[in-house]
């Protein structure tokens, strides 16, 4: 821990929230805390095998909670998972299903039609909060946080802006934030997700015990370009790896938003990220733990999507798959599955694994379920609130799906061990599909179509069914944001 300490007196004291016990009364409902990371990969974290990078507090967090070894994102990039996972729909249903950039600053906003977790929690009585990158409305649309359920949100609006870790400005609620320090895209002090951390921790400690909150922490780390403060953190691992210099497009008058800088020691820059990230978990458990609300609170940590390959990325060295086929925008395992724990004492078991095949669009029905409150009709998820408490009884999927929309549009389906993948699937309902045993096959080496040409057609057909078409998000019409 003492590659910690001197990041530690810049930032805030800690903070926590508060949360039922598990004796409690049926009638009273846990505060939610749940942490996403950004383009973290299944094998990113400790838990996971990690070996490179450490990950202690968000280990720690798995080791006192349940590990989910098959939770699956909502899709393979940013803004769709993102709206599966607020939406409790799967890509074929779910509003937004691409990365679709809006003028002058943000994505394609969510509907207002659509019913977010967010919005079912505030009707339950929760306060709500959101901290990070949204990526789902610019300021001003119907897709705005404030819009969507949330009372409080700081961070970035645009996902594109976010590429950036020093961006010129970033929105509290409807109010521009001007960085000065950060005019014309310049490296200075105000990094980003800092200020991010510090609102976010701000937010845990004005709260009183008296109403439930749901707190979104939607963190970019370790996301798209690699650039962190040169603290401790990253002195702990500059000169630990060989490293292969990156050339981007520098900060300073002519930078774009959505660029990548330079970098010349990526590797020790990425593993400075992501320790980062685990730094910011550990300031959320500790703080809990500081004001005796730990055991009344469950937190979930994952990721959005598998690792990226841009601005110096290199995946492949930190085995940042865990050993997976594929990364961001593949369908294939190491694009969608993540790493996922969930960390409840008095509920959850400490040091307990389950294999229940879950994904995003689980998300909003089980929060309901804890906050007793219905959720909405019209989605696909299933609560796993009992999987949580380790019970048998846990519902299983019939099957889960996915879809992609750059690249010529992509679909895959998973029914028990079974996976099907389609690619070049936009205006091809009957192309060829991959499948592949994952029991037998978790890299998804083998595609076992020609001994299962049945199994491999009847999931084909399932993803016909699954995939509603929608005039906004034609399939195959986006380009890569």
């Amino acid at each position: 821990m003492k590659i910690y300490i001197s990041l530690l007196v810049c930032l805030l004291p800690f903070v926590g929230g508060n949360v039922v016990m598990a004796q409690a009364p049926k009638a009273a409902r846990p505060n939610i805390i749940f942490i996403l990371a950004d383009d973290l990969g299944y094998g990113d974290v400790g838990f996971n095998g990690q070996k490179l990078v450490k990950t202690p507090n968000i280990d720690k967090l798995a080791r006192e909670g349940m590990i989910f070894s098959q939770f699956y994102a909502g899709t393979s990039v940013c803004a769709p998972s993102r709206s599966s996972l607020l939406s409790g729909q799967h890509t074929g249903h779910t509003y937004i299903r691409g990365n679709k950039s809006v003028e002058p600053e943000g994505q394609q906003p969510i509907a207002d039609s659509v019913v977010t977790v967010a919005e079912v929690l505030k009707k339950a009585g929760y306060a709500t909060a959101a901290f990070g990158k949204w990526g789902l409305g610019p300021v001003g649309s119907e897709g705005e946080p404030g819009k969507q359920g949330f009372d409080r949100f700081y961070g970035y609006n645009c996902q594109s802006l976010a590429h950036r870790y020093y961006p010129n400005h970033l929105w509290d609620n409807q109010t521009k934030i001007v960085l000065e320090a950060n005019k014309n895209l310049m490296y200075s002090k105000e990094y980003a997700p800092d200020l991010i951390q510090k609102q976010a921790l701000s937010f845990v400690n004005s709260q009183d015990g008296k109403q439930p909150f749901f707190l979104f922490l939607p963190y970019i780390l370790p996301h798209a370009e690699l650039l962190v403060p040169d603290d401790s953190l990253f002195q702990y691992y500059k000169g630990k790896f060989e490293e292969r210099p990156y050339r981007g497009a520098d900060y300073g008058p002519k930078a774009t938003d959505g660029g990548y800088t330079s970098q010349e020691f990526p590797r020790a820059t990425f593993a400075a990220m992501v320790a980062r990230l685990d730094l910011y978990v550990g300031q959320v458990m500790e703080k809990l733990k500081e004001k005796g609300l730990d055991k009344n609170t469950l937190v979930i940590f994952t990721s959005d999507n598998g690792p990226h390959i841009e601005g110096g990325a290199d995946p492949k060295f930190f085995n940042s798959s865990g050993g997976l086929r594929g990364v961001k925008r593949d369908l294939y395992e190491g694009g969608i599955r993540e790493p996922f724990a969930a960390r409840w004492p008095g509920v959850i078991k400490p040091g307990s694994k389950n294999d229940f095949i879950g994904a995003f669009w689980d998300i909003l029905p089980t929060f309901a379920e804890l906050a007793n409150i219905a959720a909405p009709r019209n989605i696909d998820g299933i609560p796993f609130t009992d999987a949580l408490k380790g019970k048998v009884t846990q519902k299983k999927h019939d099957y889960l799906y996915w879809e992609f929309h750059e690249q010529g549009g992509r679909q895959a389906v998973r029914q028990g061990n079974w996976k099907a993948v389609r690619l070049k699937a936009a205006g091809n309902p009957d192309g060829l599909v991959e499948l592949y045993d994952l029991s037998k096959d978790p890299r998804e080496t083998t595609n076992v179509t020609p001994q299962f040409p049945e199994k491999a057609k009847e999931l084909g057909q399932i993803m016909n069914k699954a995939h509603i078409s929608s005039s906004i998000f034609p399939f195959g019409s986006l380009a890569t944001n």
